[in-house]
């Protein structure tokens, strides 16, 4: 029998369209330092090109007055259930988790958006607290992301 991946995973409703929420996520990464500079420092990419799988990705951000910094290899995207997974492949995370992977995923409403974020991790350690803090960080970046989009683009 297959031991099951911890997860902690929640919903964030939103005003935004799907398809704009999705977009900013999977083909835009980098505008969302400029619309959350309190939390986010930079989104970098590094290998590949926006929006396609196996690029590489950088993230500098605060956590708890701290700069982090994270590195993710965009690892699936499913464009038709505005779906994309991103998994840890260095940084600060990987020294508490030996592993990390978000899972992102956007259903449309009559009114706004659902989005559904999945934090999988596995724990380096006993101790080690689940990753609360992570789902915290993108609730505040998906709620800043829907106001720049509704204020901006309805």
């Amino acid at each position: 029998m297959a031991s099951q991946i911890p997860k902690v995973e929640t919903n964030v409703h939103i005003e935004a369209s799907a398809d704009q929420f999705y977009d900013v996520f999977c083909n835009k990464t980098h505008l969302i330092a400029n619309i959350f500079p309190e939390k986010i420092h930079s989104v970098e990419i590094h290998k590949g090109e926006w929006g396609t799988e196996g690029s590489i990705i950088s993230w500098n951000y605060l956590h708890e007055g701290k700069p982090c910094v994270c590195t993710e290899v965009v690892e699936g995207i499913e464009r038709e259930n505005n779906k994309v997974n991103f998994k840890v492949i260095e940084g600060d995370l990987l020294e508490h988790y030996t592993s990390f992977k978000f899972i992102l995923q956007v259903t449309p409403k009559e009114k706004g958006s659902i989005v559904h974020w999945v934090v999988e991790y596995e724990k380096a350690k006993d101790g080690i607290p689940e990753p609360h803090f992570m789902l915290q960080i993108v609730v505040e970046e998906s709620q800043k992301l829907d106001a720049y989009l509704t204020k901006y683009y309805n």
